[in-house]
């Protein structure tokens, strides 16, 4: 308990905020380790460099991961993410002739409105 008195409610918010703000940081820490070790650009000398440096300075190492690498860090998820729905894709067994199609039906059915057509289409070419 960080206030003296026992059991209060401002102890118990404080103790509720000190959990939260733990788990935040060991969250951002699994994710900054999942990127760091998925990287292809990073020598294995510069990522032993960012384990050390996680270790070491916690806190600072994850904040300074996420500062210098945030970027970089969603455009690598971005990538994996179509590459994950590409993959599913060709397991699935649908191509976007099909979902194209399937708009051009609903489109003529007039299920949907011309502007939702443009829409999906847009999404379903990318």
């Amino acid at each position: 308990m960080l206030f003296p008195g026992g059991f209060t409610f401002t102890n118990f918010l404080t103790d509720v905020f000190s959990i939260f703000i733990f788990v935040l940081w060991f969250w951002l820490l699994i994710t900054v380790f999942g990127d760091l070790f998925r990287r292809r650009d990073v020598s294995g000398l510069g990522k032993t460099l960012w384990v050390i440096l996680l270790i070491v300075f916690p806190y600072l190492g994850v904040f300074i991961y996420l500062i210098s690498q945030g970027r970089g860090m969603a455009e690598r998820q971005n990538q994996r993410t179509q590459q994950a729905r590409d993959e599913l894709r060709q397991v699935v067994g649908f191509s976007v002739a099909d979902e194209l199609e399937k708009l051009e039906r609903l489109k003529d059915s007039n299920k949907i409105s011309n502007e939702e057509y443009s829409r999906l289409r847009a999404r379903a070419v990318q």
